[in-house]
């Protein structure tokens, strides 16, 4: 289905926000599910967990990251624009439920995204949340405001030290535990290596924790086998068996390696769009 464009936002370098008019998936989605979007005919499909949705507005709001030729064309998108396939909610929806106890919802870089809608469940059937975002300095926190409605309390770390805690989200979490905090789960969502360090520090622990994967998707049916991913001794598919997944048992390695295949290609379309312009409408 096309969707239209109707509030564009830059939140920090290279990542923006989208408002776009999707009543159907507005009634539908669910928190931890995602849409795969299409910009044009020519264009890839681009897999984006769902960062806000409002039911009586119809608006899904989707945030993402330039890092390549199709993200760099979809943030040639004005307001106004439609963007061709939109379509959702795609993905198992997240097990929210009251009575989980004390949760960390951990957000690192873009992550802080789909953590979002996440925590806001969490925390309207009654858990405690606590909300840890992480981000290599001040500016390129997203979405503080949105996460501090829908948590208990919230805790900034950076990397530089320019806001919060200098350090890790690890550290973070390692604080409130020294502090006699009693966790029952933990989310985690953001880069592979983020995912990692925090399964890495949960597990000793004890700590059960969901890690949110957006591997190479192509369908988003798991026809294509794009996305898989191995979780213990099985071979999983994030598209249908995910996006959520026990951290603890997730192959981190095989699945920064599978990420990095396409990143030289990634690269190389960046610049060539860069190098002939992005038409209006594209």
């Amino acid at each position: 289905m096309r969707a239209k464009v109707l509030r564009k936002e830059l939140l920090s370098e290279g990542v923006y926000r989208f408002d776009v008019d999707a009543p159907r998936l507005a009634k539908k989605t669910q928190p931890g599910q995602f849409i795969i979007l299409r910009v044009n005919e020519e264009g890839e499909r681009i897999p984006l967990t769902v960062a806000d949705f409002d039911r009586e507005k119809g608006i899904i709001t989707i945030i993402f990251q330039v890092v390549g030729a199709s993200t760099e064309l979809l943030a040639s998108l004005e307001e106004g624009d439609e963007i061709l396939d939109f379509v959702g909610p795609l993905g198992k929806k997240s097990e929210i439920e009251p009575g989980l106890g004390t949760v960390v919802c951990i957000g690192g870089g873009i992550g802080v995204a789909p953590i979002h809608p996440i925590a806001r469940g969490l925390h309207e059937a009654g858990n405690k949340v606590i909300s840890i975002l992480g981000a290599r300095s001040k500016d390129l926190i997203i979405m503080e405001k949105e996460l501090r409605a829908a948590s208990d309390e919230v805790i900034i770390t950076t990397d530089d030290g320019s806001y919060g805690i200098e350090g890790f989200v690890t550290a973070a979490l390692e604080q409130l535990v020294d502090y006699g905090e009693k966790i029952d789960l933990v989310y985690a969502i953001g880069p592979v290596v983020m995912m990692k360090s925090v399964a890495d520090a949960t597990r000793p622990m004890g700590i059960k924790t969901i890690v949110s994967l957006n591997p190479i998707m192509v369908d988003g049916t798991g026809m294509c086998g794009g996305c898989r991913v191995q979780v213990g001794s099985e071979t999983k598919f994030a598209c249908v068996d995910g996006p959520e997944f026990d951290a603890h048992l997730v192959d981190f390695v095989g699945l920064r390696e599978r990420q990095a295949m396409y990143r030289d290609q990634e690269a190389e379309g960046k610049d060539h769009i860069c190098r002939i312009g992005l038409g209006r409408g594209a």
